[in-house]
């Protein structure tokens, strides 16, 4: 199939969707999916009732239903609005709602004919978690057995289209071209010693890079402890102009909204998670530091209970990773790995059902 671009993409969704209930669309990061597609449907779908997009995190939420209303010119709770635990801003005029995924299946078992929803957009699917897949799931057997006219849209850039769309009943695949700018990758020139110490590993390659290159840097790192040595290590070596932001689920809302706001003075640094991985655009960003690495909850049956394991990261999340450089302008991606060693990574993510509890 052709690849269309973003603002073409929901009137083709709307041409599908009147013989297909269920679509599956694969656009490349930066293409405007999450933010477009929604407005667009809205716009032209002749839907009666509201639309839902699911994001995986509550800041990715928030972030998303602030730029829809800043394209349509208007305060968030109008038009769009969000909701997720603890926290919300909806109206009776809001017709797109932002949510994040439990608080569908909080939604599907309070009452599971979903009244006054029309379509169910699950954002970021190729994340595999295990909320968008129960969420899914339930979604399937209200089309089957409820509402046939629910209309089920599932996106992501690396996503494996060909067999969500066999899970989703042979649904339609659409591709959309991205408008993200190009990024260029730069490897380490031979794999890291395995005695080497990580956190001056990479402490020592930010710093090379603050030096090198203007503009703000964005650092993956695997968890909230690699986040806080790093962070020692930069604020004592890098001048007083660098602001260190950290970025990860357990920091309070609000430092997390700072982290991703736009820096006013100072050059901007931000130590994140994999949180940062997928729906957000960080202001000022357009150079990232990619560990490799990522943290997982696995489960162990011989122990009968869940432990953090920290592992290489696949590649699509690596592709994931290096496009947060090129959401605003052209950017660059320093891998803490050799261009050896990424043939050698997983192709994508294994849905969280296969390893958590």
């Amino acid at each position: 199939m052709s690849r269309l671009p973003i603002y073409e993409v929901a009137h083709k969704l709307i041409t599908t969707l009147s013989s297909s209930k269920k679509v599956v669309l694969s656009a490349p990061p930066g293409a405007g999916k999450t933010t477009i597609v929604p407005i667009e449907l809205l716009k032209y779908g002749g839907l009666a009732g509201k639309i839902l997009l699911l994001e995986p995190r509550r800041i990715a939420a928030k972030a998303a239903a602030d730029r829809m209303s800043k394209i349509l010119n208007e305060p968030i709770g109008q038009t769009v609005g969000y909701r997720f635990r603890g926290e919300q801003k909806c109206s009776e005029k809001t017709s797109i709602e932002v949510i994040t995924e439990g608080i569908l299946t909080r939604m599907i078992q309070s009452n599971p004919y979903l009244p006054n929803v029309s379509a169910v957009i699950f954002d970021e699917f190729h994340e595999r978690s295990l909320n968008s897949d129960l969420g899914l799931a339930l979604c399937l057997e209200i089309t089957e057995a409820l509402r046939d006219d629910l209309l089920i849209l599932v996106m992501s850039a690396t996503l494996d289209s060909d067999a969500i769309s066999k899970l989703l009943g042979s649904a339609p695949v659409i591709f959309s071209k991205g408008k993200n700018y190009d990024v260029k990758p730069i490897w380490m020139e031979k794999p890291k010693h395995r005695s080497s110490s990580f956190k001056f590993g990479i402490g020592t390659l930010v710093e090379e890079v603050a030096s090198k290159h203007a503009g703000g840097i964005l650092v993956f790192l695997p968890g909230e402890k690699e986040i806080k040595e790093v962070s020692e290590i930069l604020e004592n070596k890098l001048p007083k102009c660098f602001v260190i932001h950290k970025l990860f689920s357990s920091l309070p809302f609000a430092r997390q909204l700072k982290a991703i706001s736009p820096q006013k003075k100072g050059r901007k640094i931000v130590l994140a998670t994999s949180i940062a991985e997928t729906s957000l655009t960080i202001e000022d960003i357009n150079i990232v530091v990619d560990s490799g690495l990522a943290r997982r909850a696995c489960f162990d049956s011989t122990k009968g209970m869940s432990s953090l394991i920290t592992e290489k990261i696949t590649k699509s999340e690596a592709t994931q990773r290096m496009g947060r450089a090129g959401r605003l302008g052209p950017g660059i991606c320093y891998k803490f790995w050799s261009k050896l060693e990424e043939g050698n990574l997983r192709t994508s993510t294994p849905p969280e059902i296969n390893y958590a509890d």
